[in-house]
């Protein structure tokens, strides 16, 4: 279906300079639609309170939509929300510095559902990459729908989780909503798209730029009502999340980790800043007092520190192993001194808990427990 000249005005004015919506809001008022703002002449564009660099843009030839922004309008599921729109996120309209317009990719009306923010690490541990799949899967099942960046790490594995338990998603891009970074998650954008949106506020065709991602992250914490940083090192993008979600009067929720795991450091820091210590999705709930969309018998989630549940017949000296590993990661020398065991049987035995699921590989030839859920 073609744009209308509403869509094509707007289009203009989200890539027209020095234009904020306080500034739009009254200019409207005086002028009318999009469309008709567009065709006013610069007087009285200027009357109503439009900059003098928006009203050169909007007269110069560079205004006008290309062929690759006609052919993104006109297909299947792509809109241009601007924040006049009813559908438009009342959370994210009632912060300073909302976005003109988004752009979506998918269900616009996802938009205005429950949302949850997940974000960490773009190289999580195994064990974080698992929290975040089971966070995300278990909170979209009773009704949130989580939000994410589509960065690798655990932003991948939250839009996953929720795919997985057939919920809904959001990716917010540091590009333009027709560009997908990193590359390699283009098809798990394709499914973000089939089973909620992807938006940005960025003008399409606009490549992903260091600088966007902090506007990114703000525009994450904006849209959800609170932001769990799964891992995150201490110098972050998921800490400028958290920080935003803080600002704006949002929950904030942090899962702690090992002591010795470098991204767990920014979660930690964020604990210690007045963060909720997320151990099960029930403190995540109870805080966004969500607690009418929960199944009456609900199996919560467990945190990473979790002991695992053993078999009552397991063996003795397994049984010794496994405590004396813990769920940091461990060399093989260390496990000698702390049993006693001699090496060629201590490797023996890791292997069989290994191929039992007990154990877990880490790099560099270390081992760590795994928490069972």
């Amino acid at each position: 279906m073609p744009p209308c000249d509403e869509d094509l005005a707007w289009l203009a004015l989200t890539r027209a300079p020095a234009l904020s919506v306080p500034i739009l809001s009254t200019a409207l008022e005086t002028l009318g639609q999009a469309g008709g703002l567009l065709r006013a002449p610069d007087h009285l564009r200027s009357r109503a309170g439009l900059p003098a660099a928006t009203c050169e843009y909007l007269r110069a030839a560079a205004a006008a939509p290309t062929a690759a922004e006609l052919a993104w309008l006109e297909s299947s599921g792509h809109h241009l929300l601007p924040f006049t729109d009813p559908r438009f996120p009342q959370l994210l309209r009632s912060l300073p510095g909302c976005p003109i317009a988004l752009y979506v990719d998918g269900d616009v009306d996802v938009l205005g559902d429950p949302q949850l923010a997940i974000v960490g690490s773009r190289n999580p541990s195994a064990q974080g990459r698992d929290t975040a799949f089971e966070f995300a899967a278990y909170l979209s099942q009773v009704g949130l729908t989580i939000t994410s960046g589509l960065a690798e790490g655990i932003d991948s594995q939250a839009h996953r989780g929720a795919l997985s338990a057939h919920g809904f998603t959001v990716a917010v891009l540091g590009s333009g909503a027709d560009v997908i970074y990193p590359r390699g998650n283009r098809g798990l954008a394709a499914e973000v798209a089939r089973h909620g949106a992807l938006i940005s506020e960025f003008p399409l065709g606009t490549p992903p730029r260091r600088e966007h991602f902090p506007q990114r992250n703000r525009l994450i914490a904006g849209l959800t009502l609170g932001t769990l940083v799964v891992e995150a090192a201490s110098r972050s993008g998921s800490l400028v999340t958290a920080r935003h979600a803080g600002e704006f009067g949002r929950e904030v929720f942090a899962i702690p980790g090992s002591i010795h795991n470098p991204v767990a450091r920014g979660c930690h820091q964020l604990i210690r800043q007045g963060a909720k210590l997320t151990e099960s999705a029930a403190d995540i709930l109870a805080e966004l007092n969500f607690s009418p969309y929960l199944d009456p018998r609900p199996a919560a989630l467990s945190s990473r520190n979790q002991r695992p549940v053993l078999d009552s017949g397991m063996d003795k000296d397994h049984k010794i192993l496994l405590d004396a590993l813990g769920f940091d990661p461990t060399d093989l020398d260390a496990l000698v001194v702390r049993t006693g065991f001699k090496p060629e049987a201590l490797s023996s035995m890791m292997l069989i808990l290994e191929l039992e699921g007990h154990v877990q590989a880490a790099p560099g030839g270390r081992y760590s427990r795994v928490a069972r859920r």
